[in-house]
């Protein structure tokens, strides 16, 4: 096969996979959401609550509310961290594991 010939197969498959609708197999009805979405959702849920009540605890402590003690500030100021550095290194493998899926060769 000479060069010309395998430039119009390639082009032709073009064509045709550029007409292919990725969800035309799939039903047309709504689904709902998988238990992945659903753990992944709820642990993002978690992270913003965990940071959101640091962050309350944080602006409590500089007021001066009382109860609230700097062991306790930094005790859930390290722990919104950590658990947004453990969401954001699920995010970085997630991403990695996608990348690699759309690198493989069919």
């Amino acid at each position: 096969m000479s060069q010309l010939q395998i430039d119009q197969v390639l082009a032709q498959i073009r064509a045709l996979s550029g007409q292919v609708q990725p969800g035309a197999t799939q039903p047309a009805a709504p689904t709902a959401p998988s238990e992945f979405a659903n753990l992944l959702r709820n642990s993002i849920d978690q992270v913003n609550q965990t940071t959101q009540h640091a962050g309350e605890l944080a602006t409590a402590f500089q007021r001066g509310a009382p109860g609230v003690e700097l062991p306790q500030v930094m005790i859930e100021m390290q722990k919104a961290s950590v658990s947004f550095r453990a969401l954001t290194e699920v995010r970085n493998r997630l991403i990695a594991a996608y990348q690699d899926i759309m690198n493989m060769q069919l």
